[in-house]
């Protein structure tokens, strides 16, 4: 430092690990540390922590979206998930262009090729049929393999005597499949009446978003409706229902707390405690305690 005139000049001085250009560090890998999505948060966390935290904020309990093969190992009892229907996959049945093209993209690069990963285990002792989507898959969408294989472990609870659990994810039907993904809708809800008839529970748990199709079909019928704070539910987006109806939306319109409030929605849990919420309502419905 030294004296000029009246003015004073200072040198800044490098700190190791750091660059003279935008004082980015040096010698620090990126994707490490991911920041909470929450505009009221904005924590910056180290990876390793939210995934051990399954993926909510820490700070502020932000859920960010899980995979569903996470998932599965979140809510199930460990080593007792046996998936069925693998191989099951969607086909471009109507031509439509471009969707063979991207779905031999998505079914060549992803561990889970359809948008739901099916199969039975026990979460707390209770045997269950389970289906979990997976929003990273075409955002969920329902198409006809989709369909068919939430159908499958329908009927899989009804025959091997189980409850049913599932977790929806989803921006609704898929539009490169016409009506054959609309067909689903009531194909599902048709074999969830026959498990009703049986006296078998049914959970759905509704994560963010769920919406379209899914949500005006089997994610709303179960005998228990569970979600994760701050999930979109809904059937058609806010500037849908601004523009039909020519009214301005309440705030919180569609969140799951906005719901819960209005009697669609059951419970709000929390991620880390959905395992034990849902083995202990299955153990009152299956009148276990």
């Amino acid at each position: 430092m030294k004296k000029t005139g009246e003015k004073r000049v200072f040198k800044r001085r490098a700190v190791a690990g750091t660059s003279r250009r935008g004082g980015r560090k040096a010698g620090i890998p990126e994707g490490l540390w991911t920041k909470c999505e929450s505009e009221a948060c904005g924590q910056v966390i180290f990876n390793q922590q939210l995934e051990e935290n399954l993926r909510v904020c820490p700070a502020c309990g932000h859920h960010f979206p899980l995979g569903a093969r996470a998932r599965i190992a979140a809510l199930v009892d460990e080593g007792t998930f046996e998936e069925c229907d693998r191989g099951l996959r969607a086909v471009d049945s109507l031509g439509f262009p471009n969707y063979a093209d991207r779905l031999g993209v998505e079914h060549g690069r992803r561990e889970t090729p359809e948008a739901v990963v099916c199969g039975t285990g026990s979460m707390g002792g209770v045997r269950v049929s389970l289906a979990v989507m997976d929003f990273t898959f075409l955002g969920g969408s329902m198409g006809a393999a989709t369909g068919e294989k939430i159908a499958r472990a329908v009927a899989r609870a009804e025959s091997g005597g189980r409850a049913l659990v599932i977790v929806s994810a989803s921006g609704g039907a898929r539009m490169h499949e016409g009506c054959f993904s609309l067909m689903q809708m009531a194909k599902i809800s048709g074999e969830l009446q026959r498990l009703a008839e049986a006296r078998l529970p049914y959970i759905s748990v509704l994560t963010h978003p769920t919406t379209g199709g899914v949500t005006a079909s089997f994610a709303t019928l179960g005998d228990l409706i569970i979600a994760e704070p701050g999930a979109m539910i809904g059937f058609a987006g806010p500037r849908v229902i601004r523009e039909t109806t020519h009214q301005e939306l309440p705030e919180g319109f569609q969140t799951a707390e906005f719901l819960l409030e209005r009697g669609l929605i059951d419970r709000i849990v929390s991620r880390r405690e959905m395992r034990d919420t849902i083995a202990r309502f299955l153990g009152y419905l299956l009148g276990g305690a």
